[in-house]
């Protein structure tokens, strides 16, 4: 294949700008925001979880303690019609009078015990209410920490895509004076070689591979004519001679 050696430096920068929007695409993908937000993400999951299971239990706990005062409750109204009838004198005979005593009795020690199961509740209760107060913060700080992190993500990806843009069009402009038959070769190349599908000859080194081209090879670049389009012999690549090319 032949192209004027002009057309070939013209290649260079075609894929000089192919190389710069391979790597803002390759940017655009693992900016260190995304990252980031995995993290936070994952732990904004975990905070949730571990709110609603605190929520649940501090729920529980309130019904338990409503439960409980309930029950102090009826003990304390029967403990005190009990000792309105003994104040009254209502009971029957002495046996009844004595019965009504040793109940009264009972209904004090079964009310001490159920404030003591009470007062343990409330403080399950509290403990629990202050892990929900705990966890709503920490929650709110990732949260917020989230935002952040989005807001510079966008940022990043906005300024990436206006330079993809950019250098998107460049290369429109670059690569329609470069021949259709060249351009083809090359865009099938680079499609095989990693991206790269043209390389300088610099210093008797192809950039592409940066090997060095052995005498035998030298030799037959250096014989071929200014418009032919040569190729390194180690990754096959288009060979671009320039005046550093070292011949």
């Amino acid at each position: 294949m032949n192209a004027a050696p002009a057309d070939q430096i013209r290649l260079l920068e075609v894929q000089a700008l192919d190389s710069r929007i391979q790597q803002l695409d390759h940017k655009r993908h693992h900016l260190p925001e995304h990252a980031e937000l995995d993290r936070l993400n994952a732990d904004l999951t975990q905070l949730r979880d571990l709110l609603v299971a605190a929520q649940t239990e501090e729920s529980d706990t309130a019904r338990e303690q409503t439960k409980s005062e309930q029950d102090v409750d009826q003990v304390r109204q029967r403990a005190a019609r009990d000792q309105q009838r003994l104040d009254s004198g209502a009971a029957a005979s002495p046996k009844d009078l004595e019965n009504l005593q040793r109940e009264i009795v009972s209904l004090a020690k079964r009310q001490s015990d159920l404030e003591d199961v009470v007062l343990e509740v409330m403080e399950r209760r509290e403990t629990m209410q202050e892990r929900v107060q705990e966890l709503s913060l920490r929650l709110e700080s990732v949260q917020a920490k989230a935002v952040e992190a989005e807001t510079r993500k966008s940022a990043a990806l906005k300024e990436l895509d206006a330079e993809g843009s950019k250098a998107v069009k460049e290369r429109e402009i670059v690569a329609g004076a470069v021949p259709a038959d060249l351009l083809k070769l090359y865009d099938k190349l680079r499609s095989q070689q990693g991206g790269v599908g043209a390389a300088r000859l610099y210093q008797k080194r192809c950039e592409g591979c940066r090997l060095e081209l052995n005498i035998t090879e030298l030799g037959e670049v250096r014989a071929a004519p200014a418009d032919t389009v040569v190729r390194c012999e180690n990754c096959m690549r288009i060979l671009v001679r320039t005046a550093d090319s070292g011949l």
